[in-house]
C-alpha cells in the first residue's frame, strides 16, 4: 500500500471523521509514545531492560507505576504513567518529579501575570491558548516560583563601581494584619561603565525612611559596590548623611525637579507661573556663583510670602547644586531622579489592575516581573556615552573602574 511522507498508509487519516476523534487518537499516540520513553530512562537509570538476568542482584529494580496528570500546550491534561523504581532514587527528566505543567504553559502564565493580567483573564487566556483548565491556586503556584528567582537577582553579585545611582520609592497598597496599608518598595538603578542602567535591587518597608534607605546601601556595599560616583536622590530628610554613612566620597545630588514641585505648592494659582519662572533663574544657571546671585533676587523678592519654600532651598543648596561643578552632559543625567521616575510610571502600567496586594511577596513578586520586562529595553547606552565617560574619567580620576 502506497505511504504518505509520515510512514503511514496512504487512506490512514480518512478513519477519522472529526478533528475531536483525530485530537483523541494523537493524545493516546502522544501518551503513549512518552510512557515508553519514560521506559527508556528507567532503563538507562537501573543500568538493564526490563527482563533482562542483568538485573538479578543488581540492588534495585522497577515498582509499578504511578499515575500523573500533566498539562500539555497542545493536548490538554493528559495522563501518564510515570515508573518507579524500589530505592525511590529514579528522577526522570522528561516529566520531573513535582512538575504537572509544560514549561511553556508556565512561562505564559508568568509573562500574563508581569503584563499584570488578573488571574481570572489568565485563566481565561490559557483555556483559549492551550485547551488546559487551571485554577486561582494553580496560578498562584506557578507565580510564586518567582519568589526562588527574585531571591537570587536579589543577592547576585554587583559591579564595583557606577557613575550614577538613581534611587527613589514607590508606593503601594497592600493588605497587612487584617489591614489596608501603604507599602514602599525601594528601588535603586545603576549607571554601570559601558552607559548601560541596571537596576540592583528591590526592598520592601512601610514607610520611606533615610534609616531603612542605609540599610538598602549597606545590602549593595555587602553585593560588591565599593563606590558611587554620584547619587541622585529626592529630599528625604537624613538621605544624604546616609549615603556618606556607607559610600563616604559619594557625591549627592538632589532632585531639582522635586525641590521645585515642594517650593511651588506652597505658592497661590495666580502667583506659581512667575513663581516658577524666577526659580528657573537659579536652577538653570550657568554655574554656581550665577545660580547663587539668583537665588538672593528670589529671596528678595518672594521671603515675605514664601520664606518656607525659600529656606529649604537654602538648607539644601550644596545638594541641590552639585551638578554644577560638572560638564552639561553629565549635569543632564544627574539634576534630576526622571530615570527612576520613568520606571516607576512603567512598573505603574503594568500592576496598574492591581489595586491592593494580598500581601508583600504579591507586591514583590508583581513589581520584580514589572521591572524585568522594563529592563529588556533597555539595550543602549546614555547619550553621549563617549564624550560622559571621558568626562568621568578625568574628573574622578583612579575613581573610574574601566
Amino acid at each position: 500500500m502506497e505511504e504518505n511522507k509520515l510512514g503511514l498508509p496512504k487512506d490512514f487519516f480518512k478513519q477519522f471523521k472529526s478533528k475531536e476523534q483525530f485530537q483523541e487518537f494523537f493524545q493516546e499516540m502522544f501518551k503513549q509514545g512518552v510512557n515508553e520513553m519514560l521506559q527508556g530512562e528507567l532503563d538507562e537509570h537501573l543500568g538493564y531492560e526490563k527482563h533482562s538476568p542483568e538485573g538479578h542482584g543488581s540492588g534495585n529494580s522497577r515498582n509499578g507505576f504511578s499515575s500523573k496528570k500533566v498539562k500539555s500546550e497542545t493536548l490538554g491534561d493528559v495522563v501518564l504513567s510515570i515508573p518507579r523504581d524500589r530505592n525511590a532514587s529514579f528522577e526522570p527528566k522528561l516529566i520531573p518529579k513535582h512538575q504537572r505543567m509544560s514549561e511553556q504553559i508556565e512561562q505564559s502564565i508568568i509573562g500574563m501575570y508581569s503584563r499584570g493580567m488578573s488571574t481570572r483573564d489568565i485563566e481565561d487566556q490559557i483555556r483559549e491558548m492551550y485547551g488546559v483548565e487551571i485554577s486561582e491556586s494553580t496560578v498562584s503556584t506557578v507565580t510564586s516560583r518567582v519568589v526562588e528567582m527574585i531571591k537570587e537577582w536579589q543577592s547576585r553579585p554587583l559591579e564595583p563601581v557606577y557613575f550614577t545611582c538613581w534611587m527613589d520609592g514607590i508606593q503601594f497598597k497592600v493588605r497587612h494584619n487584617g489591614k489596608v496599608v501603604s507599602k514602599c518598595i525601594y528601588l535603586v538603578i545603576g549607571l554601570k561603565h559601558d552607559g548601560l542602567k541596571e537596576i540592583l535591587g528591590m526592598w520592601i518597608n512601610e514607610t520611606e525612611s533615610a534609616s531603612f534607605w542605609l540599610s538598602v546601601l549597606t545590602d549593595l556595599r555587602a553585593r560588591g559596590v565599593e563606590d558611587i560616583l554620584i547619587a541622585c536622590t529626592d529630599n528625604l530628610i537624613g538621605f544624604t548623611k546616609a549615603i556618606a554613612e556607607v559610600f563616604p566620597k559619594t557625591i549627592t545630588q538632589l532632585c531639582v525637579v522635586h525641590q521645585i514641585r515642594n517650593s511651588c505648592k506652597y505658592v497661590v494659582w495666580k502667583e506659581r507661573k512667575e513663581f516658577s519662572m524666577d526659580l528657573k533663574q537659579i536652577y538653570g544657571a550657568v554655574n554656581k556663583d550665577t545660580a547663587r546671585s539668583a537665588l538672593d533676587d528670589f529671596t528678595v523678592k518672594w521671603k515675605s510670602k514664601y520664606g518656607y519654600a525659600i529656606l529649604s532651598w537654602e538648607k539644601n543648596w550644596d545638594e541641590l547644586t552639585s551638578y554644577f561643578d560638572f560638564p552639561l552632559e553629565i549635569r543632564k543625567i544627574i539634576y534630576t531622579t526622571n530615570v527612576i521616575e520613568s520606571l516607576n510610571s512603567g512598573i505603574r502600567k503594568f500592576t496598574k489592575s492591581k489595586n491592593l496586594f494580598p500581601d508583600d511577596q504579591g507586591a514583590i513578586k508583581a513589581v520584580y516581573l514589572s521591572v524585568m520586562n522594563i529592563q529588556k529595553k533597555w539595550t543602549m547606552p546614555v547619550r553621549d556615552w563617549g564624550k560622559i565617560i571621558n568626562q568621568f574619567s578625568i574628573i574622578f580620576e583612579n575613581r573610574c573602574l574601566l
